[in-house]
């Protein structure tokens, strides 16, 4: 490869986002490359939503069957950790992303592994590694063999900025210094802790909660708002408390951590002012994200490092002069999540193409746009209860100044979730917007919850009349039954 080789496209990050915006670019008949400092398949494959979903799942696979008469008795051991920790390293291939290498050679994406940073506009500097394919890890970058190389990449029509981001570390006094546990930490652990603190209540820290709660471990949630998951509907967090509650796990809303001391091998002392102190052995953060942006060259194009990145809806960024800079997946805070950040990916691959076509056109629920970011993003928590929703909570429609009509209904009365539970235990609630006639935000509590949200997502997005929706029948006897229910409640 020439020193200072180019590409149409120059993609920093290789998760999914940035797999995603590479090969879009390449599809449209765009060359791309696609850098990567760590593992190619990025945060979600290795220490995200698949190894956290893969020990989720058995925890929650021996409750649904524990919840059935006929299977409970079947059930007669216990858990067992080691096996649901070697299961999940088989989601995450070991963390080694040759498979994910190979993918993106056949996708006709140049893959460079290094550190790569802007140096001027349309400019992008790559440290390179010494490995070449496949790659080994863990939470960290290999150290490599041998000198680094530097290398200078242009791009003709666009660079994109997708590095995603990192766990937040507050400034508490001696949290830092004692070396706790994120959620890259969690997610890869070989040993189940008998004492674990979780700092902070939100997705993160509530299902690694229940996974290490399952496994063996005395957790505590120690969340300073009022309650878990705030970002959700209040009913939601009540219904997920108390499941946290009566598999033992100790929730304390209202309170904060003021002070750490100790950390491994030793074990932890949390400092909660008035409300005393928690012994652990071991301390896991979970309170946040920060923008993986402090060492990507945004001062050579007139940004500060270390701040999000805004964007228009064709994902490029503000503040550049010039159409060419863009930043697609956390980094942008739009919505941190994985499915968000490869639909904001296809978007955002397309309108690089329309623009070097001569061809952009900037419409919204157009090809080119992100427009489900603003009001129409679904979401799984995986708990037990499972949380999906989409689009606005009641708060925040009528926040929004929309003129709205909540109804709500207890899915444990549909004939499906009986027989999918016995004693189903479950909530449903649908926001409506009365002058346009359509749903706007619908929330879904209970087992197998998370395969509900899609229909929503559907329904709010499509902006579907109610009097249209009300001939979309649901199958009998499932749990969906529970959208003729609501609309029912409604009054159709």
């Amino acid at each position: 490869m020439p020193d200072s080789p180019e590409f149409d496209v120059v993609v920093i990050g290789a998760g999914p986002t940035g797999e995603n915006v590479a090969a879009r670019a390449v599809q449209g008949g765009l060359s791309a490359a696609l850098i990567e400092r760590e593992l190619v398949g990025g945060e979600c494959s290795y220490w995200a939503c698949m190894p956290s979903k893969a020990m989720l799942r058995p925890v929650h696979a021996l409750a649904e069957a524990r919840s059935v008469e006929g299977a409970s008795q079947a059930v007669t051991g216990r858990i067992d950790a080691q096996a649901v920790l070697r299961r999940r390293d088989s989601f995450t291939h070991a963390w080694d992303d040759s498979s994910q290498v190979q993918w993106a050679q056949g996708a006709g994406i140049t893959l460079l592994r290094g550190r790569g940073r802007l140096v001027g506009e349309k400019c992008v500097e790559v440290l390179a590694r010494a490995a070449a394919a496949g790659h080994s890890g863990g939470a960290g970058e290999s150290s490599g063999q041998g000198q680094q190389q530097r290398q200078v990449l242009k791009a003709r029509s666009a660079v994109v900025i997708a590095t995603g981001s990192d766990a937040a570390m507050p400034p508490v006094p001696g949290l830092a210094e004692s070396a706790p546990w994120t959620s890259r930490d969690a997610t890869s652990a070989k040993e189940v802790p008998g004492r674990l603190v979780v700092m902070g209540g939100g997705v993160v820290g509530c299902e690694m909660a229940q996974v290490f709660g399952a496994l063996g471990s005395e957790v505590t949630i120690v969340e300073r708002g009022p309650r878990l998951v705030p970002g959700v509907e209040e009913r939601a967090s009540e219904m997920l408390a108390r499941s946290m509650q009566a598999r033992g796990i100790t929730v304390m809303t209202g309170c904060s951590v003021q002070s750490v001391e100790g950390g491994e091998p030793s074990g932890y002392s949390v400092g909660l002012g008035p409300a005393g102190s928690l012994q652990a052995d071991r301390l896991l953060v979970a309170v946040g994200r920060v923008p993986r942006t402090g060492d990507i060259g945004l001062s050579t194009v007139g940004l500060t490092d270390g701040d999000w990145l805004h964007v228009d809806d064709s994902l490029l960024v503000q503040g550049v002069s010039g159409q060419w800079l863009y930043a697609a997946g956390d980094v942008n805070h739009r919505a941190l999540l994985t499915h968000q950040g490869k639909y904001q990916a296809r978007a955002c691959g397309d309108a690089i193409v329309a623009r070097a076509k001569g061809s952009f056109s900037a419409q919204d629920w157009g090809k080119c746009s992100a427009t489900a970011d603003h009001r129409c993003v679904p979401q799984v928590i995986f708990t037990d209860p499972e949380i999906s929703a989409v689009g606005l909570t009641e708060a925040a429609a009528r926040q929004a100044g929309i003129s709205v009509k909540a109804v709500e209904y207890e899915m444990g009365n549909v004939a499906g979730a009986a027989l999918y539970a016995d004693g189903y235990e479950g909530w449903a609630k649908m926001v409506v917007d009365q002058d346009r006639h359509v749903v706007v935000g619908a929330t879904f509590v209970g087992s197998g919850a998370g395969e509900l949200v899609h229909a929503a997502t559907i329904a709010v997005v499509g902006e579907v009349p109610l009097e249209r929706l009300w001939h979309a029948v649901p199958s009998y006897p499932t749990i969906s039954e529970v959208w003729l229910r609501l609309l029912e409640s409604y009054g159709l």
